[in-house]
């Protein structure tokens, strides 16, 4: 639409670790995959696919698709530990979900980085388009250096 093109790459990608979590959750796909489910639509994301998987001996990975990109978890039941990315965009506020998940698995402690995501044209006036945006998050596009890339030679 009229005015809308200005924000359409722009995302938040919150990059956070849960610790001394409850190992039998860690471990119950169903469980996480209802957790992070749960932190989707707390989120206001609109759920498209999804997917977990339980490893033997122990620990779940899995993502949800979201019509506002993704969110993934991987589990380590026997160290209490899960990583846990959530992408969002189109203004929903990724740490919505991370207070959840960090509810669901039953975290003693647990960390966060968030950065901006985008076309640099899209986050260069990040302050302008967004004034409630946290005055933490490190925007990707300032630091990054753009890199040529090869296209891979075919055998």
């Amino acid at each position: 639409g009229k005015g809308s093109k200005s924000v359409k790459t722009l995302g938040r990608h919150l990059i956070a670790e849960f610790y001394k979590c409850n190992a039998d959750t860690l471990n119950d796909r169903e469980l996480i995959e209802k957790l992070m489910s749960q932190a989707a639509v707390e989120m206001g994301a609109t759920i498209v696919g999804v997917t977990f998987h339980h490893f033997s001996p122990q620990g779940v990975s899995g993502s949800v698709v979201i019509a506002e990109s993704h969110l993934s978890i991987h589990t380590w039941p026997e160290s209490g530990y899960v990583a846990v990315d959530i992408f969002t965009c189109g203004g929903l506020n990724p740490r919505h979900g991370f207070q959840l998940l960090g509810a669901g698995l039953e975290a003693q402690s647990a960390r966060f980085q968030e950065i901006v995501r985008g076309l640099p044209e899209d986050t260069a006036n990040l302050s302008e388009l967004h004034p409630l945006m946290p005055s933490d998050i490190d925007i990707i596009t300032k630091e990054a250096e753009e890199i040529p890339l090869t296209p891979p030679s075919v055998a």
